[in-house]
């Protein structure tokens, strides 16, 4: 029972804490309300997981706002305010992301080749960037069931879209198993530990208890 030597974090083929970056656009109050691809409250609890867990294995997150300096639009929703108030948000008036200078520079100033984009909506401020970034040469991850679209058809349409350009789709708990991948790895084994919860209340221990009985 032993585990491979480490691979290469920096070249692996799959997401790792030294290859990866979170990016995440536009979680305001207007574009959360906005949602009817899912239920708006198991996409504030996947997002703000995510989030999470891009803390827990120490990702290079960039985290951006559409017009709140404009006095346009609210800040992000609070709940991830509450786990990422430290960092700065960049903030545009551009829907695409990409086309706004300080955004884009500051992607590129991280030096990761592969980034997990996150935004609301996917037919939008979601697909914009991410076509952009695989045309400029980067890896595109889409954690499918933390974003979300003013349709089920305009999600679901978009996510068509990327996928045919090259973006990898994935959901929240294949990115927390695959930044982990090893229970060796015993530092991040606490944080990882949140992938077992659930927006409708999911408690592992309790459900352990009742495996028990």
């Amino acid at each position: 029972m032993a585990s491979e030597t480490l691979r290469n974090p920096v070249t692996d083929q799959l997401l790792s804490p030294d290859n990866s970056a979170l990016i995440i656009i536009d979680y305001q109050p207007i574009q959360v309300s906005s949602i009817r691809s899912m239920s708006r409250q198991e996409l504030v609890f996947n997002i703000t997981s995510v989030a999470k867990a891009a803390l827990n294995y120490n990702l290079p997150i960039i985290h951006s706002t559409v017009n709140v300096q404009t006095g346009r639009n609210k800040p992000p929703i609070q709940e991830l305010q509450d786990v990422l108030g430290h960092l700065p948000t960049y903030d545009r008036t551009s829907i695409n992301s990409w086309e706004d200078t300080e955004f884009k520079q500051a992607v590129k100033a991280l030096g990761r080749r592969k980034l997990i984009i996150t935004a609301l909506w996917t037919e939008a401020c979601l697909t914009f960037p991410a076509l952009d970034a695989i045309q400029e040469g980067y890896e595109v991850y889409v954690p499918v069931d933390a974003v979300g679209g003013t349709s089920v058809a305009a999600h679901e349409a978009a996510l068509r879209r990327m996928e045919q350009a090259g973006v990898k789709l994935i959901s929240r708990v294949q990115m927390y198993c695959e930044l982990q991948r090893d229970w060796a790895r015993e530092a991040t084994v606490s944080g990882f530990m949140g992938v077992f919860d659930s927006f409708d209340g999911f408690n592992p221990e309790k459900a352990n208890e009742v495996a028990e009985k």
